[in-house]
């Protein structure tokens, strides 16, 4: 009996030896409080060679797992900011193992250690998004939101017609700590560019999301989430910052500041949090373009140039407070405000010189303009999170609300002179815009794990838009303000989105597979109360989606992925209101546009830190921005279209490199190749096609003293979009300097944006009759200091983050 069983224990053995089994390490960090330590760095080597085989940060709760970890001995390690390094005894692992609770103990002699070894790089690759870290870059200090983005891997900031590119497509969602702002384009470029980079703590880009997210969004989604305390008892962080332009030719006045405040409350069964910021900013830009015209034997070439500068102030509020009734059950409300105000100040000069039978003739116009914009918005969000007994089973629901109000007051005043500079005619105009948008959203949200391995995911939502659109055109005639009739507008636009989806997941030793369905039923109704026109839609929409990923070791990983994707028109590109920008240039909505679709695939390979990833989108009725000369009037009307065809195929690396303890280099590689298709766009059959490059690069330095250093470079090599051709190379030298000092809790960080000032954009309009050439120089290059203090204990327990119910439809709202 014996032999017996020693043969059938010598067998098991074998065969476990032979199918390597692969199994798991779980345990939990705490402190000498016996409280949770989230964020804590553990690491797992081989026993004695003390070899790394992984790398983890624990939960909020401060639980770790890791998985993939083959029979043998090994030995754990585990730091943490304002801990005391630990290392485990011995352990053997020949199958799932349960640690019991670790302990670390306080300390602050050994801060300089666990710091340099638990600090974030500024962009992480993780396997379903990359997370740019701001909170822990130099070269992001002082910066505005928007700037950073266009530091980030895959993202380009088109200045010339305020949008938003992921790997070169446009259609991006932006949210804010899991909210769709509500605005689009030039207004969420304005909010972004309101924020300063003090209230950011990472930035999310997700090219590919899943069931769970609203469908909007053709290029993904771009997440911001602002910075919250991570501890109990009263603590925060206050910082300064302040910022000078440094352009050529330019006004002096182009200084920005900014003061932040985060704090948070938690003692008991209750949280209460909230933040402010108040900022100053000044910008220059100065935009020149030549382009020609034909008709009835006169040709024309024009050249304008244009100085605009704006300037404004900005506040932001959050308060919010959650109540944990329960250990199973937590309640939370949150309030978050912001306006602003920008002035804007634009002048232009345009020189026609016309040739009729041989004889030229030459003629100016002189443009002053001026506007006041404020905007403001606010959101109110009830929250209801239920935890069940079984572990990782929830339920949640969120109601909201989001208010946001847009005006507009502009004045323009064209003088008309001849050869030889007299005065031969002038207008006098102003518009008056009063833009008001209302959402009422609920979702509810249902986890339901099957076993440790499977699970369902399942959800409603429902949301109701009510946008009023007000605009008054008038003309200074004979002593008066007279209504321009042919411009002034009333639209209305009605939307309800009703949706559900649910998601399943399964896990196997070396495969994970999740597929989900989402269905959307959209209901929307656009009417001019002037012309008395009205455009009614009603469909549904589904949005499969799948994710493979195959684990074939703990240093390999492949990722599969497919989705559809759908970006409705935001609110204004249906308005069909005439904006008046010069006197030879409008810009115009169209009531009948409908929505792009997008199907997305991606394949992507992982070996430890680097990773390569292939994509393909293909989009159809592709909402693009064309421009349309009547050659006879030489005015430019900007208007909206859908294009037939988009399709992308792009290729991203990433590849960081840890050249020695104190140097870290991380690189990232991504061509594009982007091709257009349509078989009548203002009367002709369109086709172009071009590829294009990203890169990116940033070298860390960690310093004696708690100094660090970084240096990053971006790159962007000419492109194409729609009917849009960028014609030169983009790109910035970026640098930036931190000390640290009062045990870490005093940073002063001094940095300078686009050293070499080449961040620039140069393109042309080259279809049917239009041939224009156009050249947009502003304030890249600044030199920013802040300085910021955190008070309170940083180190223990954060306060949980949530999303609300308005995730698809906020950043379609807004002005033009």
């Amino acid at each position: 009996m014996k032999k017996l069983l020693m043969l059938i224990a010598c067998l098991l053995v074998c065969g476990v030896s032979f199918a390597q089994k692969l199994n798991k390490i779980s345990g939990k960090i705490i402190d000498e409080k016996a409280e949770a330590v989230p964020f804590a760095i553990v690491k797992v080597f081989t026993f004695p060679d003390t070899v790394l085989v992984k790398t983890i940060a624990t939960t909020p709760d401060g639980t770790f797992t890791f998985d993939q970890i083959k029979n043998g001995d090994y030995i754990l390690s585990i730091s943490m900011v304002g801990f005391k390094s630990k290392k485990t005894a011995k352990i053997s692992i020949a199958s799932d193992l349960v640690l019991p609770t670790i302990t670390i103990e306080n300390s602050t002699k050994q801060l300089k250690e666990v710091s340099i070894s638990g600090r974030k790089p500024f962009i992480e690759h993780q396997i379903d998004k990359t997370v740019l870290n701001v909170e822990n870059s130099i070269t992001a200090t002082g910066s505005t939101a928007l700037e950073v983005l266009e530091k980030a891997p895959g993202v380009q900031i088109d200045r010339q017609n305020d949008q938003i590119k992921l790997n070169n497509k446009t259609g991006v969602m932006v949210m804010i700590d899991g909210k769709t702002n509500f605005l689009s384009g030039a207004d969420v470029t304005t909010l972004l560019s309101n924020m300063s980079s003090d209230q950011i703590s990472t930035i999310e880009l997700i090219t590919n999301p899943s069931s769970k997210y609203d469908a909007a969004g053709n290029a993904g989604i771009i997440n911001i989430k602002l910075k919250r305390i991570k501890a109990y008892g009263t603590n925060g962080t206050v910082s300064f910052n302040g910022g000078q332009g440094i352009m050529p030719d330019s006004p002096n006045d182009l200084y920005r500041a900014g003061l932040n405040l985060n704090l948070n409350h938690r003692e008991g069964k209750w949280n209460i949090f909230g933040n402010g910021a108040i900022a100053r900013k000044s910008n220059f830009n100065n935009t020149y373009l030549d382009r020609t015209t034909l008709s009835n034997g006169i040709a024309s070439s024009l050249t304008q140039n244009f100085d605009r500068k704006n300037k404004g102030v900005g506040f932001q509020g959050k308060l919010g407070a959650d109540y944990y009734a329960s250990e199973k059950t937590v309640f939370g409300v949150m309030v978050d405000a912001n306006t602003v105000n920008t002035k804007l100040t634009n002048f232009s000069n345009t020189n026609i010189y016309a040739i009729q039978n041989g004889a030229p003739n030459l003629s100016y116009i002189l443009q002053d303009a001026n506007s006041s914009s404020p905007a403001s918005n606010l959101t109110a969000n009830f929250n209801i999170k239920h935890d069940y007994n079984k572990e990782g089973k929830s339920l949640t629901f969120d109601v909201d609300y989001s208010g946001f109000s847009n005006k507009k007051d502009e004045n323009f005043l064209a003088n008309y002179l001849n050869a030889s500079g007299s005065s031969t005619n002038q207008t006098n105009l102003r518009n008056n815009t009063d833009a008001k948008i209302n959402v009422y959203a609920a979702k509810t949200d249902f986890t339901w794990p099957l076993s440790k391995t499977m699970k369902i995911e399942t959800g409603l939502k429902s949301s109701y838009v009510v946008t009023n659109n007000d605009f008054l055109s008038e003309q200074f005639l004979s002593g008066v303000w007279q209504n321009d009739l042919g411009k002034s507008n009333n639209f209305v636009y009605k939307e309800n989105i009703n949706a559900a989806y649910a998601n399943f997941s399964k896990e196997w030793k070396v495969w994970q597979i999740q597929v989900g369905l989402r269905a959307e039923q959209t209901h929307s109704n656009g009417k001019s109360i002037t012309d008395n026109k009205e455009v009614d839609r009603n469909y549904v929409s589904l949005f499969p989606t799948v994710f493979v990923n195959q684990k074939l070791n703990e240093n390999n990983n492949i990722r599969y992925s497919y989705g559809r994707r759908v970006d409705r028109p935001n609110y204004q590109q249906l308005n069909p209101f005439v904006f008046y920008m010069d006197p030879l240039a409008v810009d115009q909505g169209n009531p009948y546009l409908k929505p792009q679709f997008t199907t997305n695939y991606e394949v992507s390979y992982s070996y430890k830190e680097a990773s390569i990833s292939l994509n393909y989108s293909d989009t159809r009725d592709m909402i693009t921005q064309v421009s349309k000369q009547d050659d006879a009037t030489r005015v430019i009307s900007v208007i909206r279209q859908n294009l037939g065809r988009f399709q992308n195929y792009s290729a991203n690396l990433n590849y960081p490199v840890k050249l020695t303890k104190w140097w870290n280099l991380q690189n990232n590689v991504s061509v594009y190749y982007n091709k257009f298709e349509d078989g009548n766009i203002e009367g002709a059959a369109y086709s172009a096609s071009k590829v294009a490059v990203n890169l990116y690069t940033s070298n860390s330095f960690t310093l004696p003293s708690n100094i660090l250093l970084e240096v990053s470079f971006w790159l962007n090599s000419p492109r194409i979009s729609g009917v849009e051709q960028t014609t030169i190379y983009q790109g910035a030298l970026n640098a930036g300097i931190q000390k640290s000092m009062l045990n870490k809790k005093l940073k002063l960080r001094l940095n300078m944006d686009d050293i070499l000032l080449t961040n620039r954009w140069e393109g042309k309009l080259v279809y049917q009759n239009i041939n224009m050439n156009v050249v947009n120089r502003y304030t890249s290059r600044r030199a920013n200091f802040s300085v910021s203090y955190s008070f309170g204990n940083q180190n223990v327990k954060s306060a949980r983050s949530r999303n609300t119910a308005t995730d698809d439809i906020k950043n379609r709202a807004g002005g033009n």
